[in-house]
């Protein structure tokens, strides 16, 4: 038991670890923020827009009867398609990929680029084609004579 217990102190504390769990609760932070956003000062300027649309009003009463709000036909107990929650979760989506994208841009303009290393073409022999070392004066394959 006591071994069972270093190693999943060994696991759970490793650098790794710590650092995905702290990614986890700033991404959830992240997501309230964007869905807030959203929420809060996209979608009023797009309502304006519709016509004072509000998108998270939208839906269908699966039942067949029609509802004033989407809080009365949930009152009422009806199953409703809400297409105006969907559309918000998906602006949601794109606001948090585009913001992402953006740090990612972002990290890899601040990252020192890697040194551009030279690849020099191989030497081959004029007879059988298989690579031989520069300063060599005879091929290993196929023991013919090189010129320099």
């Amino acid at each position: 038991m006591a071994k069972f217990l270093k190693d999943f102190k060994e696991f759970a504390f490793k650098g790794n670890i710590v650092d995905l769990a702290v990614g986890v609760m700033i991404g959830g932070a992240f997501g309230k923020i964007t869905t807030s956003f959203v929420n809060d000062m996209v979608m009023p300027l797009i309502s304006l827009f519709t016509g004072g649309t509000n998108f998270a009003d939208l839906f269908v009463a699966l039942d067949g009867n029609t509802y004033a709000t989407l809080a009365a036909a949930e009152e009422a107990g009806a199953a409703c398609f809400k297409y105006g929650a969907f559309i918000q979760t998906v602006l949601d989506f794109f606001i948090i990929a585009f913001f992402v994208f953006l740090m990612v841009k972002a990290i890899a303009k601040m990252r020192k680029p890697e040194p551009v290393v030279e690849v020099k073409e191989a030497r081959l022999c004029p007879y059988c084609k298989q690579e031989i070392a520069d300063d060599a004066t005879r091929c290993h394959h196929c023991t013919s004579e090189l010129e320099q």
